[in-house]
């Protein structure tokens, strides 16, 4: 399983196309996407995800489907998708009335799916699933909780300590200065180490925006723009001065900093909680999971909060008929302790609710619990997240970005016109 691995794929090469598509579904968001038909109290719903047409997960959904069937006597009619051809067919079949129960959504796909305004309030069993609010908050668009989430994790630094321990530094960085100095010391270890496996190709070079908030910058103000500002000039030049020395590589993607990290040839770069499987899987040195520690991203002084960028899946469900039992099926799914826990057990998916990561299942696992607490409690959603071409807002600033590093243009000059290029995609 490689999810990440599509989703950026998808974002990159097809998603412009995909938000054109889901903003002229507008109307119906203004017409509130007509009156919902259809007994919503019915035993009969449909269950829609792509983890089930996903060797590595469709087991363990499965079987979350059938014992919610069983244990409440329904039918849960499954259908599923390939992740990169997902939210267009669950888009233009909600539209078409074709699709209804629950919806499997990635959590940037929420606002898309709103806008087709059929997805039904979940707060009152948000209200009693005893979800943390980091998640709640993965869910919740416009003011209301339109999906429950199902599992909660963020992408944020991770970190090889042998490598670490050989550079001499003894403890994990907790400011730029401290991150700046480690990078510094491991590349005069040599042999072909890269010391930070940034992004720095432009299908990747979104992972600058939580440097740029790092630096201070909210990315979006209100409905302003504010990639250009003195905040992430700073960010984008901090960048420019690693790869400058050589403490960033050309031409790295996410793809590559997992090769590089696997190989034990780099000690720092960003992934979701999967890299742990993700990485050991592909490394030759089958200890690499015992050495691998994620980190809080290192902040700009001491008391700032580190920033991470929210990761997940949440269940939505669309109002209309067996809406109810979809509900309290969306609810089971996510926040049943001895349910989330063993679906943790089989896909080391981090659970949403504080007494699932509280069950020894979970609590267990070390790596789990520490990138929980070091980088998932502080981590937001990306604000373009809100607009259908959040994609194409990501693609202006990534390019200009990289304008920067290979020297074509100034930090300033760069930004200030990845800014006018996304201002019209704020739709």
């Amino acid at each position: 399983m490689n999810t990440l691995n599509r989703r950026d794929a998808f974002r990159l090469a097809g998603l412009s196309a995909l938000g054109a598509a889901v903003a002229a579904c507008a109307p119906d968001a203004a017409s509130g996407g007509g009156a919902p038909k259809g007994d919503a109290a019915a035993k009969t719903f449909g269950f829609t995800s792509w983890s089930l047409n996903e060797e590595a997960q469709k087991g363990a959904v499965q079987a979350i489907v059938d014992a919610y069937a069983a244990a409440r006597q329904v039918k849960i009619e499954t259908a599923s998708f390939p992740y990169n051809e997902y939210l267009n067919q669950v888009t233009l079949k909600l539209r078409g009335g074709q699709v209804g129960g629950a919806i499997q959504l990635d959590i940037s796909w929420l606002a898309a799916l709103a806008a087709v305004g059929r997805l039904k309030d979940l707060g009152a069993q948000a209200a009693k699933g005893g979800y943390t609010d980091v998640a709640l908050s993965s869910g919740t668009f416009g003011g209301k909780q339109l999906g429950l989430p199902w599992t909660t994790g963020s992408i944020g630094l991770v970190a090889n300590t042998e490598i670490l321990k050989k550079a001499g530094v003894e403890e994990l960085p907790a400011t730029v200065e401290e991150f700046e100095a480690a990078l510094r010391a491991v590349a005069e270890l040599g042999g072909g180490i890269t010391p930070y496996a940034a992004a720095t190709k432009a299908a990747q070079l979104k992972d600058i925006l939580p440097w740029m908030r790092t630096f201070g910058s909210p990315l979006l103000d209100g409905e302003t723009i504010t990639v250009g500002d003195d905040a992430s000039v700073a960010a984008v030049e901090w960048y420019k001065k690693l790869y400058d020395a050589r403490l960033i590589a050309p031409d790295v993607d996410r793809f590559d900093a997992r090769a590089l990290f696997a190989q034990g040839k780099a000690a720092f770069y960003d992934d979701a909680i999967i890299t742990r499987g993700v990485v050991a899987a592909q490394s030759p040195d089958k200890s690499l999971a015992e050495k691998m520690a994620p980190l809080a991203r290192p902040v700009l002084k001491s008391g700032d909060t580190p920033q991470a960028l929210l990761w997940g899946h949440v269940i939505v469900v669309v109002e209309g008929e067996g809406s109810d039992a979809a509900a309290d099926f969306a609810a089971y799914a996510t926040s049943d302790t001895a349910t989330v826990a063993g679906f943790f057990e089989k896909v080391k998916l981090p659970p949403t609710t504080t007494a699932g990561l509280a069950d020894p299942k979970v609590a267990g696992d070390a790596f789990t619990t520490a990138w929980t607490e070091k980088i998932t409690k502080t981590a937001t959603a990306n604000p373009f997240w809100r607009y259908a071409g959040y994609a194409q807002i990501e693609t202006a600033i990534a390019e200009q970005v990289q304008a920067v590093l290979v020297g074509r243009a100034s930090a300033k000059d760069a930004l200030a016109k990845a800014a006018e290029t996304a201002r019209p995609l704020q739709k």
